[in-house]
């Protein structure tokens, strides 16, 4: 295995950013300091960040959690507030996969495997993301979901065309494949409605389901294997998906 791949299988970072660690020189393999990340290592060596041993699980883990208000969506928080890793039991290393605001709820991914981390979240391979999304000054016109459809003008740039129906004069389901940052409340306060509460339903092709706000579960090996192939350019919302339960579900 590669050693910017080995990093990123413990979770030390994304492939393109243990790449970039080690040509810093911060990595030493057998004692010996590292440039190469393309270098190939068994994981027998003794591998070191800073000099810190760096130890690749035994296997991938990956969680889905049903973030509650108030929960933030980082390993640690400075300022002391409860984290989404919290939420998952055991001394296991993880890393939320993306973010969603404090005050968001709905479903996140956590694991130990920052590949599969940069796989979901890099813009290159426009993973989905389904959002429910409760708005003010309903109803929600017809000309405001053509704006959302068609792409916002947003001060970092316009969107790309996302799908969206209306659930209720006030309510709204947002699928994109971007991962901006507030992206969805940036959108809904640019045609007018701004966002009072933001849930994420879906995720590539897994879904919050009945997943109770707090829970959390891990993963099967079929959801693993549709994680990994998500993201190929298939049309918002088509094929087929899990539950954050594990049922399977047509599009």
């Amino acid at each position: 295995m590669r050693l910017a791949k080995y990093l990123a299988f413990a979770g030390l970072a994304s492939r393109r950013a243990a790449e970039d660690i080690v040509r810093a020189g911060r990595v030493s393999v057998g004692g010996e300091p590292v440039t190469d990340p393309a270098r190939d290592v068994t994981g027998d060596e003794r591998i070191e960040f800073d000099g810190q041993p760096i130890v690749a699980p035994d296997e991938r883990l990956v969680y889905a959690v049903n973030k509650p208000p108030g929960v933030v969506s980082t390993a640690r928080d400075p300022q002391g507030r409860p984290t989404v890793v919290e939420l998952v039991p055991g001394r296991v290393r993880l890393y939320p996969v993306g973010r969603l605001d404090a005050d968001s709820t709905g479903l996140i991914l956590l694991t130990n495997d920052g590949e599969l981390a940069n796989r979901l979240t890099h813009p290159r391979y426009e993973v989905d993301k389904t959002y429910r999304a409760t708005v003010a000054n309903p109803p929600v016109r017809r000309d405001a979901l053509t704006r959302l459809r068609q792409g916002v003008e947003l001060e970092d740039g316009p969107t790309a065309p996302a799908r969206v129906r209306a659930l209720a004069p006030d309510r709204l389901e947002i699928t994109i494949r971007e991962g901006r940052k507030r992206q969805i409340k940036r959108m809904c306060q640019a045609v007018g409605h701004p966002v009072r509460a933001l849930e994420r339903v879906r995720f590539g092709p897994l879904e919050l389901g009945d997943l109770r706000p707090g829970q959390a579960r891990r993963l099967s090996e079929g959801e693993l294997r549709q994680l990994a192939s998500a993201g190929t350019g298939a049309r918002p919302g088509a094929g087929s998906s899990y539950t954050a339960r594990g049922r399977p579900r047509g599009g």
